[in-house]
């Protein structure tokens, strides 16, 4: 077995130095990968490519069929719904189950948005005519535009509501979606909205923070609306005084590590708090203890329960958040 992964990892060795190596940085850098992983990766492909040629002829060895055109379309059609079943099995044994279940989403979901070439030829009119217009605009252009990226983990309420509020606006555009979980409500809208998506993964998020990803995207502010994982300190380093948070409360009073949602409410009522609210405020490296931007306040009533509670707060966040954004970006 061990002669065996020797050889294996020879031979791919060997490819490896045949591979460009810009495209190898860049694959590396795309994937926000370590070069051990990616080789992991080139592994999974070629085995489950391999793999899916195989079962895709033993299939259609069960079958006459003697027009050849006949014959490559139907088994054209049968590798591609071979293909992604095969890499996901091979990609178990080689640890990289993860990676290729958001590969395979995103590639899905691109698919699933594509246009026909008349609604790109559309989009791109549309967006020249924008861009013609803001430029129109005193100070103004293409160039300075602001990108936000919007962090969620769950329905995206507050998401919705930052997308409602910059639409048609000619300074700031929501720019790209991130979400680590491929489930959740916030992915559909962003697809429901055209708006790009970064599905994450939480090694490569901690490690890497995929900074690479969102500067190429030229996001110029992240706001986390309603993201449960802790930033990584080399987004931090990477976006200092670039992300902002909102937290259903008022900080620092019931902030910190698994203080999100309802437990903060249930606190609130518990501890017999007259008041709550939300507080917007910078992330640092550590939970709800930047440096606070902006507080609401709501009462708290003798009858209210941690869903009541909720949608008072919400409703504040509801009507705050967005344009808080958009004074954080004017300043920037």
């Amino acid at each position: 077995m061990c002669k065996t992964l020797s050889t294996l990892f020879l031979f791919f060795d060997s490819v490896l130095e045949l591979i460009s190596p810009l495209m190898f940085s860049h694959l590396q850098s795309k994937w926000n990968v370590t070069p051990l992983r990616l080789i992991f990766i080139f592994i999974t492909f070629a085995v489950g490519g391999s793999l899916t040629g195989l079962a895709g002829k033993k299939i259609m060895s069960a079958f006459e069929i003697e027009a050849v055109a006949l014959y490559i379309l139907i088994y054209i059609i049968l590798v591609t719904l071979l293909w992604p079943l095969a890499v996901l099995t091979v990609s178990i044994p080689f640890g990289q189950f993860l990676f290729f279940k958001s590969y395979l989403h995103n590639l899905f979901a691109r698919l699933a948005n594509a246009k026909g070439a008349t609604d790109q030829t559309n989009n791109k009119k549309a967006n020249a005519l924008e861009s013609k217009q803001a430029a129109l605009l005193p100070g103004t252009t293409q160039t300075n535009l602001k990108r936000l990226a919007i962090f969620a983990s769950g329905a995206g309420s507050n998401a919705a509501e930052i997308i409602h509020y910059f639409k048609g606006s000619n300074l700031v555009t929501v720019g790209l979606v991130v979400c680590n979980k491929p489930g959740a409500g916030v992915v559909s809208l962003a697809a429901a909205k055209k708006i790009p998506l970064l599905l994450i993964e939480k090694e490569a998020f901690f490690s890497g923070g995929y900074v690479a990803q969102l500067k190429e995207a030229q996001i110029t502010l992240i706001v986390l609306a309603g993201f449960l994982w802790k930033i990584p300190q080399p987004l931090i380093a990477a976006f200092s005084k670039r992300i902002i948070n909102i937290h259903p409360a008022l900080l620092p009073k019931y902030g910190g590590k698994g203080m999100y949602g309802q437990y903060v409410h249930q606190a609130v009522i518990e501890n017999g708090e007259k008041e709550s609210g939300i507080t917007i405020h910078y992330v640092d490296e550590h939970y709800d203890n930047g440096d606070i931007i902006f507080q609401q306040r709501c009462p708290v009533l003798p009858t209210d329960t941690p869903e009541t509670l909720a949608q008072r707060v919400h409703a504040l966040e509801h009507a705050h958040f967005a344009p808080v954004i958009n004074k954080v970006l004017q300043n920037l």
